[in-house]
Parts: structure tokens; sequence; C-alpha cells
């Protein structure tokens, strides 16, 4: 199988489902991490937005090496991502190239634009990468479905549908995230502490000792038959 996860900055897809694509990653499946952009307007006081730039992606690749993924990260300006037919062909032609099972994004309601925008660009490439009458490079067509995961920006009306036993990999996804430098320095967010935590509730919840979620795509969640569920048809 291959696992693509698809995150509006550097470092978005990770602390959503960095610890899920691990699981797949040590089950022997190939994962990666895609960023539309690198998220380089959180710069540090002393350090330029191009140069954040650099070392968002220098984060991310230490990131995915720990959790035994690789990375893509395009080269879209934080803060200015648009809904329009060339980044869903972009999209749409690197699905065709990747040829995902499945796809990971961000839920649709999101206090950041960038974030509010993934699955949108998301759905629509998986039309335009699905459909044969589209010539994208003279790849062969390839759907793939999708799901949302959690992230603190994105929580107005995000219900879990799935929760993921994650307890044996959830150390290894901490160090992982800690070779972010928002993450362990930002003064704006505690994100460390919260995506811990986070783990730690919907662990819980799962009666395991870690856990992360996952969300069906709004109208895909409905479950069809002619049987009352626990009794043979």
């Amino acid at each position: 199988m291959h696992l693509v996860v698809l995150g509006a900055h550097c470092g978005d897809a990770e602390i959503q489902a960095g610890a899920i694509a691990h699981k797949y990653a040590k089950a022997g499946h190939e994962v990666t991490f895609v960023h539309l952009t690198a998220g380089e307007k959180g710069n540090p006081p002393d350090v330029s937005v191009e140069e954040y730039r650099k070392q968002k992606i220098r984060e991310s690749e230490k990131v995915a090496e720990i959790l035994g993924a690789k990375t893509i990260t395009l080269d879209y300006k934080d803060a200015e991502l648009a809904f329009n037919d060339e980044i869903i062909t972009r999209v749409a032609t690197l699905m065709r190239k990747l040829k995902p099972n499945v796809v990971i994004t961000h839920w649709e309601n999101s206090i950041h634009p960038d974030h509010a925008l993934c699955p949108r660009i998301v759905q629509a490439a998986q039309l335009k990468a699905g459909l044969p009458g589209f010539d994208l490079d003279g790849l062969p067509a390839h759907y793939y479905g999708f799901y949302h995961s959690e992230n603190w920006e994105d929580m107005e009306g995000y219900v879990p549908d799935l929760y993921v036993d994650v307890s044996d990999e959830f150390d290894t996804y901490l160090e992982a995230l800690s070779n972010y430098w928002f993450i362990m320095k930002s003064k704006s967010f505690r994100y460390y502490d919260y995506y811990k935590a986070l783990g730690t509730v919907r662990g819980c919840v799962n009666r395991t000792k870690y856990a992360q979620t996952l969300k069906f795509p709004t109208g895909t969640n409905v479950r069809k038959g002619g049987f009352i569920p626990g009794y043979e048809i």
C-alpha cells in the first residue's frame, strides 16, 4: 500500500497523522508526506521568510526519516493558497505519479484558510486523477480514497469516525515532532504538549494507551445494508 498524508504546511501532516503514518511504514507500506507550502511565514524574529522555508524543509526531511516516510514540499506560498485549476491539476498529476491507496488531509472547517482549502483540493484532484479523460502528463488514471485527521486549528465539527491504536508508535512520533522548531519553540501555541495530550485522550476513548483519529469525508460515512448489526443475514 501507499499512504499519502497531505497538509497545508510542513508539520501539519506529521502532527495530524504522523503516528498512523509510522504504523503504516513499520508494516512495510510506502508513506509520503506532501506539503503544499513550507509554512514559512511563521518564521522566528531573527530568521527571514526564505531562510525559514529552507529550515522547515530540512526539518521535514528529518521528521520523515524518523517516521520511515518520504517527503515532498511544493513551492506554493504560505497563507496564499488558492483554489483553482492550476493547483488541482498539479496535485492530481502528483497523485497519479504517487498512486496512493489512501490520502489523509485536513478537516474541512478551519480557522486557517490554507487548511480549509486542502480537503477541497484533495477532493477535486481525486476526481481529476481518477478520470481517464484527463490527460495529465500521459500518466494513467488513478483514483484514491481519503480521510480527514485532527489539527487543533481544524476542530469545528470534527467528530472522529475511526480511532487508530498507535501505542507502539507514539514515542517515535513524539521524537520526530521534536525536530520541528515551531513545535518545540512556538510562543503562540504549545504544539508538543497538545498533541501528546490529544494522543492520550484519544487513547483513553479507544481503550489503548495512545490513539490518533480519522474522519470520513462528509456524506461518505453512511453504511448501507439489509441486516441488523450483530446478526447474520
